[in-house]
């Protein structure tokens, strides 16, 4: 979709259920869901307005052997314990003090796995997401600024109103869910390395991080 083009899709509420992932997406292999969630519609309903964004980047997580990971050798604590929950729900947390990250947890209970959404492109909703970000409408905005709102995962719970409040929040839900696209969504997936895990030893090199080749809204090239 063309950056110019953005935010002007009306959301049909009718085809919510229809679209919506069920807890069978989510119960799967962590790399597996991670890249199938690239095209996806991550979605909030935040004071009556729709907040809605494409999938297109993420980074796989799996406590057991990544220790790149907050639940790494399968530690449990207040803040990881709904990693081993149910699959299909929100791990959201806080970073730098600042900035929250969502997550979606993966596998089946008792294993601890989760997907960070690391980028969406807007699709609906974008006023609000602009007025979230900078404190401007979006006429208000440089295309650089528009390309900026959503691409890293601090600046899309910014802009989509994700915070702690959301966190084990369930993601088959009617807050906050992720739903298949009605678009034509063919696309190269790019398979590297994650962001920002210098301390992970051996995890670093883990080829966990997903992308759509070309999307202008990915966080790093």
């Amino acid at each position: 979709m063309a950056v110019e083009n953005i935010g002007h899709i009306k959301y049909n509420f009718e085809r919510k259920n229809i679209m919506k992932l069920k807890r069978q997406f989510y119960n799967r292999p962590t790399l597996d869901v991670a890249k199938d969630l690239l095209g996806k519609n991550l979605v909030h309903y935040s004071n009556g307005e729709i907040l809605m964004g494409k999938i297109v980047e993420v980074e796989a997580y799996i406590g057991a052997i990544d220790k790149a990971a907050h639940s790494y050798n399968n530690k449990i604590t207040e803040r990881t314990k709904v990693m081993f929950g149910p699959p299909g729900h929100a791990y959201v947390y806080l970073i730098y003090g600042m900035y929250n990250c969502m997550n979606v947890v993966t596998q089946m209970e008792g294993e601890a796995a989760a997907v960070l959404v690391r980028a969406v492109e807007p699709i609906e909703g974008i006023n609000i997401m602009a007025h979230n970000r900078y404190g401007k409408s979006t006429e208000e905005l440089t295309k650089k600024q528009i390309i900026n709102l959503t691409s890293g995962p601090g600046k899309l719970c910014m802009a989509m109103g994700i915070t702690k409040l959301n966190n084990s929040m369930d993601l088959c839900g009617d807050i906050l869910w992720i739903e298949d696209s009605n678009e034509d969504n063919v696309f190269e997936v790019v398979t590297t390395t994650r962001i920002n895990i210098d301390y992970a030893e051996e995890a670093i090199d883990f080829p966990w991080r997903f992308y759509i080749k070309d999307n202008p809204f990915i966080s790093k090239k």
